[in-house]
C-alpha cells in the first residue's frame, strides 16, 4: 500500500482485526531463546526459527482470512534500533527491511485477501518500555529513533507504528521521528486505569501535547498491553482523560491480565483468561465505544484473536 492507500485503508474499514501476542509466545512456547538485545528480529535469518515465527503470523492472517475482516500485522522490529542491531552484532544486515520482506511474502501468499491486509513497521522507546525513568528527551528520541522509522519507510511498510511508550517526553520526539518520514503512524501507550500513561502524564495531556508539537500527527492513538478492563476505566476517567482523548484513540491491544505495569513487566507465570472472555470484552468495545483497532497483547494466541473476530464479524 501506499501511505495514501494505508490512510484510506483505515478510514472506510469500520473495524480492523490486530494480530495477537509474537514475542511472549515465542519466549513461553518455542525451544528458540530470544536474542537480549533485538528479541526476535534476528529470527528470520535462521530457517526453523523463521518457522516458527512464521507459524504464529500465518495463524493470524488465517484467522483474518477466515472472518474476512481487515487485518493489521506489525514487522518483528520491535526492538530493532541501530544502536541494538549493533550490540547483537547484525550490522551486515538490513534487518528492518528484511523483516518487513518476510512479512509482506507471507501476506502475499494469501492471494486476493492480502489485499486486506496492512503490515506496520514496528518501533518503539529504547529503554524499558515499563520505566519511564529511562525514557528519552523529546529532542533526544527525534534523533535516536530517526534511523529505524527511515528504514523501515524505504523497505515499504504500509505504515509506522510505535508501542508500549511508557512516557510523553520520548513519545513526542519518536512522533517526530515518525512524522518526517512522511508515512501515517499511529502511537500506541500503556494505559493506567487513572487515565494516564505509565509515567502519570494523563491521557488527555499526552494526545493534546503530541497533536500540537507534531505535524503531520499521528493518523490515531491506541493502547497496547492494557487489560479491557482498565482500558475503560482510563479513557473515561473524569480528570485524566477528556472527549478529546475519547475521539483520537481508536482501538486496544488488549492483554488478558487486569494488572498494573509494574505487576506484567518481567512476569513468569502467565495470566490469562479464557479466549470467550477475551473475545467478549475486546469485541464490546467496538459497538460501545466506536473502537475501530482491536487486538490482542500479553497472554493472547490464536484462540484468543479467534473468538475476537467472531464477535467482530458479527
Amino acid at each position: 500500500m501506499t501511505p495514501t492507500a494505508f490512510q484510506m485503508f483505515y478510514k472506510r474499514s469500520t473495524c480492523i482485526l490486530g494480530e495477537g501476542a509474537v514475542i511472549e509466545r515465542l519466549r513461553r512456547d518455542s525451544d528458540f531463546e530470544l536474542d537480549p538485545h533485538i528479541v526476535n528480529s534476528a529470527f528470520i535469518y535462521d530457517e526453523p526459527r523463521r518457522e516458527s515465527l512464521a507459524a504464529i503470523y500465518r495463524q493470524y492472517l488465517d484467522i483474518g482470512r477466515q472472518y474476512d475482516l481487515p487485518l493489521i500485522l506489525s514487522t518483528p522490529t520491535w526492538r530493532a534500533s541501530r544502536e541494538r542491531i549493533s550490540k547483537a552484532g547484525r550490522e551486515d544486515k538490513d534487518v528492518n527491511g528484511d523483516n518487513f520482506r518476510f512479512l509482506d511474502g507471507l501476506r502475499n501468499q494469501y492471494g486476493a485477501y492480502a489485499k486486506n491486509v496492512a503490515v506496520g513497521g514496528l518501533m518503539s522507546c529504547r529503554g524499558d518500555a515499563f520505566n519511564p525513568q529511562e525514557a528519552l528527551s523529546a529532542l533526544e528520541a527525534r534523533t535516536f529513533h530517526a534511523w529505524q522509522a527511515e528504514r523501515l519507510a524505504q523497505a515499504g511498510v504500509d505504515f509506522l507504528m510505535a508501542a508500549t511508550l511508557p512516557a510523553l517526553d520520548e513519545a513526542i520526539g519518536l512522533s517526530a521521528a515518525l512524522s518526517d518520514t512522511g508515512m501515517p503512524y499511529i502511537i500506541s501507550f500503556v494505559a493506567r486505569s487513572e487515565g494516564t500513561l505509565i509515567d502519570g502524564t494523563p491521557l488527555k495531556e499526552a494526545i493534546q501535547r503530541i497533536d500540537a508539537a507534531v505535524s503531520p500527527k499521528p493518523l490515531t492513538y491506541i493502547v497496547n498491553c492494557t487489560h479491557a478492563s482498565i482500558f475503560r476505566k482510563a479513557i473515561f476517567h473524569e480528570v485524566n482523560s477528556s472527549p478529546l482523548a475519547v475521539e483520537r484513540i481508536g482501538g486496544l491491544l488488549a492483554n488478558t491480565a487486569a494488572l498494573k505495569p509494574e505487576d506484567l513487566d518481567e512476569r513468569e507465570n502467565l495470566v490469562s483468561e479464557a479466549p470467550e472472555i477475551f473475545g467478549q470484552t475486546v469485541g464490546d468495545l467496538k459497538n460501545d465505544l466506536g473502537m475501530k483497532i482491536l487486538g490482542g497483547c500479553c497472554g493472547t494466541d490464536d484462540r484468543h484473536i479467534r473468538q475476537l473476530a467472531k464477535r467482530l464479524a458479527i
